[in-house]
């Protein structure tokens, strides 16, 4: 049986729900549950070379790459080493989700240009308290994608064994 209530989407609303659901942070939510986050999404566009955010400012937002490239990089020794480069419908800024942390890297564009989603925290956190389910989708994306990010760290540990200290990375608990 159809329901005459049911909300429908416009063909743009739910371009950008198969856009979200590329990403592993969104990939598990409905069509009603990614329109909560529709409000809050800022479409923002940078040039090569600009700088999203650097190393040490608040994290007051998550971005997903609609198109592009962005680079994120640490400072060492004043030299900038990349981490890992994104690209589209990937996300990061991912700290923004735990509340009163900072950048821990430098995010800048190193494509010609990039569109990128920005989703700022307090709307994410209103979206999360509105609805539970929701959240407890993201925080199992985000909980599976740092299972896949520390298995990747160990692998890549155990081929350049003696490179660093991994005790360091631990110790701090």
């Amino acid at each position: 049986m159809i329901s005459l209530f049911k909300k429908t989407y416009s063909p743009q609303e739910r371009a950008i729900f198969r856009f979200l659901r590329k990403n592993e942070l969104f990939s598990e939510l409905t069509d009603k549950e990614l329109s909560e986050f529709l409000p809050f999404m800022h479409l923002r566009n940078y040039k090569e070379n600009e700088v999203v955010f650097f190393r040490g400012d608040p994290s007051q937002a998550l971005y997903v790459v609609k198109k592009g490239i962005i680079s994120l990089n640490i400072d060492v020794e004043n030299q900038f080493e990349e981490l890992m480069q994104v690209k589209t419908s990937s996300f990061f800024g991912d700290n923004s989700l735990l509340p009163n942390k900072y950048r821990i890297y430098h995010a800048v564009c190193v494509s010609e240009s990039a569109q990128i989603y920005v989703l700022p925290r307090l709307n994410i956190v209103e979206v999360f308290e509105s609805n539970l389910k929701i959240k407890s989708k993201m925080m199992t994306a985000m909980a599976n994608y740092y299972n896949d990010y520390t298995s990747q760290l160990f692998t890549s540990y155990r081929e350049s064994f003696g490179f660093f200290d991994l005790t360091k990375v631990f110790s701090k608990r």
